[in-house]
């Protein structure tokens, strides 16, 4: 976990040499720096911020398009500065036209961002797996993704295009715009909810020159393979975004049923201790 002493930086090497790795890359989902703290304490190589676990989290709502690229950038800045792993975060559309990309991505690398996820959707944007999505014109989105390659200072910052097309226009659009988004510089492909096994596949075959990024959402649209399936199917990168936030959800929910509520978790000591209250306690010490 991350030292109160240390200086940080975006993890962006780290990233890419995990993504040159041979084996899936695991990225759990964390929506705000409690959460990312037990994740890399869990063992996690990588993390991931997800956009609808922060506006579960900060503002008790479904992932409609209401948070902000200031509330995401805050929110970012937070993980990054909580853990010591690489951080990928989404950013939503980019929160407006190639200009607004070129400063979203600016101020995510500040935030010590080390990927981020842009994806192909009209604003205000949905979750990936809600019905009733909307895309912009490819061409539109790749000249965001551009904009995106000319605005990061590192260039090891690992970018990430989602296409959400399957939903509203197929199969076959979805892979000529995520094939767009490669020749635009991405260097990660994230086609959004693949129905089969058999479509994961064919994917891989159809997108060569470009890593590719499966989403693993408990109930969403597409199926939930082990990762020694998304190997064999050919995917690098697998995000985990929900797990923690639906789990965490269900304690909440049954811890508040009752009136005084009862906790069945941590104890208080347990949870100083996994938050790094001893670090505290010896910083103190050495400079009181």
């Amino acid at each position: 976990m991350a030292d109160l002493l240390r200086r940080h930086g975006t993890g962006a090497e780290r990233l890419r040499e995990l993504l040159a790795d041979p084996e899936v890359t695991v990225a759990p989902g964390v929506y705000d720096a409690l959460s990312a703290r037990f994740a890399e304490a869990g063992g996690a190589g990588v993390v991931y911020m997800t956009g609808f676990g922060v506006a579960a989290s900060r503002l008790g709502r479904p992932d409609v398009g209401l948070l902000t690229m200031t509330e995401m950038v805050s929110q970012a800045k937070a993980i990054a500065n909580a853990v010591d792993v690489p951080l990928i975060a989404d950013a939503d559309t980019g929160y407006g036209n190639p200009i607004n990309v070129i400063r979203t991505v600016q101020e995510y690398e500040q935030a010590g961002v080390a990927g981020i996820q842009l994806e192909d959707q009209s604003w205000p944007k949905k979750c990936g797996h809600m019905a009733d999505k909307t895309v912009i014109a490819a061409e539109e989105m790749a000249r965001k993704i551009e904009a995106a390659v000319a605005a990061r200072e590192n260039p090891d910052t690992v970018l990430i295009a989602r296409t959400d097309a399957i939903a509203p226009l197929g199969y076959d659009e979805a892979i000529r715009r995520a094939r767009m988004y490669r020749d635009a510089g991405a260097d990660v492909l994230f086609v959004e909810a693949l129905r089969s096994e058999e479509q994961m596949a064919q994917a891989r075959a159809d997108l060569t020159g470009a890593d590719l990024l499966f989403n693993w959402v408990e109930g969403g649209k597409s199926p939930m393979p082990d990762v020694v399936t998304l190997k064999e199917l050919g995917f690098a990168l697998a995000i985990y975004p929900i797990s923690g936030l639906l789990s965490a959800a269900r304690a909440l929910q049954e811890t508040y049923a009752s009136v005084p509520p009862v906790s069945s978790g941590m104890q208080f000591s347990e949870f100083t201790e996994a938050i790094g209250l001893d670090e505290i306690l010896r910083l103190n010490a050495r400079f009181a």
